[in-house]
Order: C-alpha cells, then sequence, then structure tokens
C-alpha cells in the first residue's frame, strides 16, 4: 500500500512506470510515437476520455490502472497477457485477483472498435490509460510509443515473477535483474511502500 497524498501516489507510481518502462516498453521493436496517427489518429483521445470518464466517477480507478499496468509489464513484458480471461491464466493468480480497472480498459476497446475496427490493442490501451492515470492524479505526463501487438499466452505461474511484500531482499534483487531492473530500481519502487 502506498502511503501519503495523491501527489506521493502519482510520483510513486511515475517513477515506478518510468523505471520497468525503461526496460519493458522502450525494448519493443516496432514501437513508436503516434503510430497510430494514420490508422486510428483518434485512438489516444479516446483512452484519454475513457479513462476521464471512469476517473470522474470512481478517483481510485487511476491506481487500479497504473497497477494493472505494473503487473502486465513485470509478468511477461508489457503484452496485455494479464487481460486474458481463462482459468488458468494470470487474471487468476493470487497476486492479481485485486487488480481493478478492467472495465475501463473493456470500455476504451469497445469504443476504439467502433472508430477503427482491429486497429488498437490492448496492450497500448492499457499503457495509455495507466499514463492518462497519472495524469488524472496531477503527476506528469509522458510520451508512450506504441504500435506493441498483444501476447497470447498467459499463465498462472507468471504472476510468480512479481515482487510480494514477504519476498527477502535476495528475491527481489533477482526478480529486478531479470527485467534488467538493478538494486537502486527496487529500493526507489519497494522503498516507497509501507
Amino acid at each position: 500500500m502506498v502511503s501519503g497524498n495523491s501527489n506521493q501516489i502519482s510520483n510513486f507510481w511515475m517513477l515506478l512506470l518510468l523505471a520497468i518502462g525503461a526496460y519493458l516498453v522502450h525494448g519493443h521493436k516496432g514501437t513508436k510515437v503516434g503510430f497510430y496517427s494514420t490508422t486510428c489518429p483518434q485512438a489516444e483521445s479516446i483512452v484519454s476520455s475513457t479513462v476521464q470518464c471512469h476517473f470522474n466517477s470512481d478517483h481510485t480507478v487511476a491506481a487500479g490502472l497504473l497497477r494493472m499496468h505494473f503487473h502486465d509489464c513485470f509478468m511477461r513484458g508489457c503484452d496485455a497477457s494479464v487481460l486474458i480471461v481463462d482459468p488458468n491464466t494470470q487474471k487468476k493468480a493470487v497476486a492479481n485477483l485485486g487488480l481493478r480497472g478492467y472495465e475501463v480498459i473493456d470500455d476504451a476497446k469497445t469504443q476504439l472498435e467502433a472508430a477503427c475496427p482491429g486497429v488498437v490493442s490492448f496492450t497500448d490501451i492499457l499503457a495509455l490509460a495507466a499514463r492518462d492515470s497519472v495524469v488524472k492524479v496531477n503527476g506528469s505526463s509522458w510520451v508512450v510509443p506504441t504500435g506493441r501487438r498483444d501476447g497470447r499466452v498467459s499463465l498462472v505461474s507468471d504472476a510468480d515473477n512479481l515482487p510480494a511484500f514477504n519476498d527477502s531482499i535476495d528475491v527481489q534483487k533477482q526478480k529486478f535483474s531479470a527485467l534488467g531492473l538493478n538494486t537502486q530500481d527496487l529500493v526507489v519502487l519497494v522503498g516507497n511502500l509501507t
């Protein structure tokens, strides 16, 4: 649980996403800023307005979307595999049972399918929604390269890679190292949890 006011929360999550995103998001080949500029120019505005609508009803959805994106990226690398529904997928893992915000992603996808059928991936929707969530709680914005394709593999065991509150420091170091993150990243990210 993150302690403090909404600025502390948004700063924590922004640091978290930037650290993980630096490795995972920019490591995806074929992504670029403005990927949908010709195939679905309204993609980012549709996601943003969808996040805004849900945020207006429930401000806590911002933290939920950010956490979902973090879990997705940490497990298989920002591929929306956390959204796959099946009895033995990441979504059913104990560590993911508390994830929130699925309705926002589904709502955005429905609107995007109406505007640009078959164009925008769930993984890009999730990345954009996470960014927009930080903005909604007065955090900084950042440019999100898009063009990722959705993953097709999702296993409950993928959640074993997530850092757990009861993991030893050595185990957490190993989990972060496996993603190209170092001890400083661990301290910045896990050190903000109370």
